[in-house]
């Protein structure tokens, strides 16, 4: 895919970079990205996958912007509060870079259709903030053979994945899915959500940044992927920390006798897509 003279001076920056240049520019615009939530995580992952020439960014959403959005969810400004999120990333990242073609979802993701529309993209960015939605996003990424650049923030911290369980390590033995990772949800009610803790603004976006410089690595093929890596960031104490992470053979999903084999695990409750913080 060539680039135009107009997108070679847009992304200049990125063409000098050795590990990046014109190829890795090309496999930008070709790419097609799924960001599932457009708040908290979703904000950062959007603005700089489109300013980086993401081809495609798709964006599924079903919530409204509110007033109190606005402290951390960055690609939504105060004239939007009231509109649909989708409908709010979409018109700020054609602002920002008019060749960058958006795809929007206003609807819940749910068992019946999440494989569809994970399907149509090449990779997969996670910016929800609830169980129900992560391990659907996780089991369908794995169905639909898809990466999946997950991750969560708290109050002042926040970690970092990428899942890839459908490939295999350098010995053989399948990288880590979600449900290795986190065998099962906490209890309902365990885990505050940040409308009752807050959460600090610039920490959903620095792991939002991260996620966006994954999701670039992934589709470019540079530097060292987080596959059975799990990145942990402590704002107060200034500190990021890598743990391994590893395939867990008793894991419902991908174990030796896995008893997840399709979606419908997830048909007794809808999960909903709600933007990360």
């Amino acid at each position: 895919m060539t680039l135009t003279p107009e997108e070679i001076e847009r992304y200049k920056r990125h063409l000098v970079l050795h590990d990046i240049g014109g190829q890795g520019q090309a496999k930008l615009k070709a790419a097609r990205v799924l960001i599932v939530g457009a708040g908290g995580l979703g904000s950062p992952m959007l603005l700089y996958l489109a300013a980086a020439g993401v081809g495609t960014l798709g964006v599924i959403d079903d919530d409204h912007v509110s007033l109190d959005n606005l402290q951390r969810q960055i690609v939504h400004v105060t004239d939007a509060v009231g509109r649909l999120k989708v409908e709010s990333a979409r018109d700020t990242l054609a602002k920002l870079n008019p060749h960058v073609a958006v795809e929007t979802f206003d609807f819940r993701l749910d068992a019946s259709n999440a494989l569809d529309i994970i399907s149509r993209f090449d990779i997969v960015a996670d910016g929800t903030d609830n169980f129900a939605t992560r391990y659907l996003v996780s089991d369908a990424c794995y169905f639909a053979h898809r990466p999946l650049v997950h991750a969560a923030i708290g109050p002042f911290d926040g970690y970092i994945t990428t899942l890839k369980p459908f490939m295999t390590m350098p010995d053989g033995t399948p990288y880590p899915s979600y449900r290795c990772v986190f065998p099962d949800a906490p209890p309902p009610g365990l885990v505050a959500n940040c409308s009752e803790v807050g959460v600090l603004g610039s920490v959903v976006g620095v792991i939002g940044t991260l996620q966006a410089t994954e999701v670039i690595k992934e589709i470019t093929g540079f530097g060292e992927g987080l596959a059975g890596r799990l990145v942990l960031y402590d704002a107060k104490g200034g500190r990021f920390e890598t743990v391994r992470v590893a395939w867990d053979p008793d894991n419902a999903l991908t174990g030796h006798v896995p008893t997840i084999l399709d979606l419908s695990v997830h048909e007794a409750g809808v999960a909903t897509v709600a933007a990360e913080t």
